[in-house]
This record gives structure tokens, sequence and C-alpha cells, in this order.
């Protein structure tokens, strides 16, 4: 059983951080691995060629471990969900009238360019309401998820967990009915790739997308996606010199090569070498493939459980564990709104927490413990 692992991290005493689904804290060893390669450019001459490449590749040999992708060159270094969508979009033929699956309050980055297509294509969004708070809300979200597939639907694009509260998606039942209608099943995983257990070689997503700053324990302003046949033959967002084939070859750069790389290398952004953020990234997911997804989902399980379970005997809901990751839940008022007092006692105890739509969003991390837990659940008694 993973024990808790404060000591990594550079934490403050004076703050319960239980909000990693908005910024992950930092890791020592992070912040560490930063800093050196931060003064590396008050001396450029000791930046070599192979500097541009080595840590690129590390960082995409890592995150193909962590989401058991057989291939690196499946992995696109990004800088944000915003431009891996986008990267999707420009590469799927839309006809009028295709339908776009999407989830009631996701993530912006995740809607934001799809509406843009409504207007631009003709297509239809099919946004899927979240079921009203009760036992099985999540079972019922699923159900509504397949029932709202057909054979006029495009793309499923969805999160593993909803941003808000937690809620767990079977993406494997949902990707065997988007099998059947030949659509598209594109991931945001931001939320839970790094703390959830996942597979693409069981899953086989088309595209899965991640930002880095959060469970996968990067900087701010560096993400990964993965893409699958369907896009490996497709057109990047950006001609940048590193994403055509050829470029590891300095002295060759000025006899122009147009041909991209293969697979999802060509959707690698400018500048993809990075390096602050490239090796701070890799260090964080190397973290990761020691502790295990499956490790952390059973330590925020171990210190949760038991306050959730008396919790919920009061007038709030918080979804059934079956149906929601160990590691991110919503708090909800059966009444409505968070109660202004609760959020104001949560602040007054310096206690970190999120307010999304109307759950009181918690995301504890290995640097947590029950105690953490326990005088969050006592601002509401």
């Amino acid at each position: 059983m993973l024990q808790n692992q404060k000591k990594l991290f550079n934490l403050s005493e004076e703050v319960t951080y239980l909000n990693c689904a908005t910024m992950s804290v930092q890791l020592r060893s992070v912040e560490k691995i930063g800093v050196e390669n931060l003064y590396k450019k008050s001396n450029p001459h000791t930046i070599t060629a192979a500097h541009f490449f080595e840590d690129r590749q590390l960082l995409k040999e890592r995150f193909a471990q962590l989401i058991h992708a057989p291939d690196p060159q499946s992995i696109a270094i990004i800088p944000a969900v915003s431009y891996g969508i986008a990267t999707v979009i420009k590469n799927i033929r839309f006809e009028k009238d295709d339908e776009i699956i999407l989830l009631e309050e996701q993530f912006p980055s995740n809607f934001y360019a799809w509406k843009a297509l409504e207007k631009e294509k003709g297509v239809r969004l099919k946004v899927i309401p979240a079921p009203p708070l009760a036992t099985a809300r999540g079972k019922k979200w699923n159900a509504s998820i397949l029932s709202a597939i057909s054979a006029k639907t495009k793309v499923v694009s969805i999160p593993n967990v909803h941003w808000a509260d937690g809620t767990l998606f079977d993406l494997r039942t949902i990707r065997s009915r988007t099998n059947d209608i030949g659509a598209y099943l594109i991931i945001d995983g931001t939320q839970s790739i790094g703390a959830l257990p996942f597979s693409v070689e069981e899953i086989k997503p088309d595209a899965l997308i991640c930002g880095g700053y959060k469970w996968l324990m990067g900087g701010y302003g560096l993400g990964l996606a993965y893409y699958g046949e369907r896009f490996y033959n497709g057109i990047p967002l950006e001609n940048n010199w590193i994403n055509h084939e050829g470029s590891e070859d300095f002295s060759r750069l000025v006899k122009y090569n147009e041909n991209f790389k293969p697979k999802a290398a060509r959707y690698d952004m400018g500048e993809s070498s990075n390096f602050i953020l490239t090796p701070m990234l890799s260090e964080g997911i190397r973290q990761l493939l020691e502790w295990t997804p499956e490790g952390i989902q059973r330590y925020c399980e171990m210190i949760t459980s038991e306050a959730i379970s008396e919790f919920t005997k009061q007038d709030y809901f918080i979804e059934d564990a079956q149906y929601r990751g160990n590691h991110l839940f919503g708090i909800y008022s059966t009444t409505g709104e968070p109660d202004e007092k609760v959020k104001q006692l949560i602040a007054k105890k310096n206690i970190a927490v999120s307010y999304r739509g109307n759950a009181i969003r918690v995301s504890p991390n290995v640097y947590n413990t029950k105690e953490d837990i326990e005088k969050l659940f006592s601002c509401f008694i």
C-alpha cells in the first residue's frame, strides 16, 4: 500500500491543499530539474543539437508507458488541451448534421471548438445533461450517453471523469458503441491520467488529450496527446521545423523536407524541446510510474472512504464510489448551491478546494491525509 508522500513535495504547512484538479503541488524533484534547466541558458554553448530531441523522446516514452500505448511515436507534445482538440477537428471530415456528443458542464476547452464547428459546418451538438442528484446518478448518466449515440454520431468527445465532480464514464462500453457506427472517441484525460488507471490498448481511443500541470505533475504550459491510427496521416496545426522528417540533422535544415514525421510526431508543437517544461513533465511522469495510478487510487480511497461514508448521511450528495474517481469528487447540497457559511468556514480554516457549478470540488492526492479530509468535512457540521 502506498504511504503518504508529502515529504516529496514543496507544500506549505499552513494550507490544507485538496485542489490537485486545479493544479498539482510541485514535486521537489520536478522543481530541482526546472531550476537546473533554467540556468542552462546562461551558458547556451552547452546546449547541443541532441538536447533538442533527447528530453522530448524520454517524455514520450514515459507517457506511452503510463497510458499503455505501444508506440511513443503515437504521442505528441502540445501546449494545452485546446490545441489537441483543434488538431482533432482539423483532421476529421465533417458533414452538415453530423452529431457531436458532449457532456453538460464539461471543461470549456472541450466545448468551445465544437461550438464553433457547429456554426461553421452545420454539425449538431448533443450535450448530455447530468441526471438529478440521486443514487446511481453516474450509472444513469452513462446510460444517457449510450442512448444518445446513433448512426448520425460522428464524434463522442468526453472526459474519463467529469472535471467538476469526478463522475466516472464507462469508456470501454462507449468505445464499443462508437466502433459499431464508426464514430470517433476523443477523450480529455486531464483530470484522470496519472491518478486513474488507463490503457490505450484496452480502450483504443482515437485521441487522448491531457494538460500536464495537474495529475501529471508537470509545469504550466505543456501537455501531451495520444493520437491513434485514424490520425496518423493528418495535417498538423503548425509547420514547424521539428515536426518534419530529417530535423535531427541541423546541417541539412536548409534542405527543406516537406514530409511530416510519422504518426503523431507530426502534431508536436513548435519549440516542444522546451528545455525547462519538457524535462519537468518527464520527471513528474517518472514519479507517477513509480507510484502507479492504481496505487494513487487506492491511497485516495483509503484517506477518503470512511469520512465520505459518514458525511453522506447528512443533507449532501457525493456520487457513489463505483461511479466516480477516488481522487476527485464533488460535494453537492441537496437544497441547491453551496452554503455561503460553509464556504466561509472552508476559507477560514485555510482549506483549498474549488467551486465548479453547484459542486464543491475536492481533489486529494498522495500528499494528503485522513485528517485533511476530516478537517474539510468538519466545516459542514
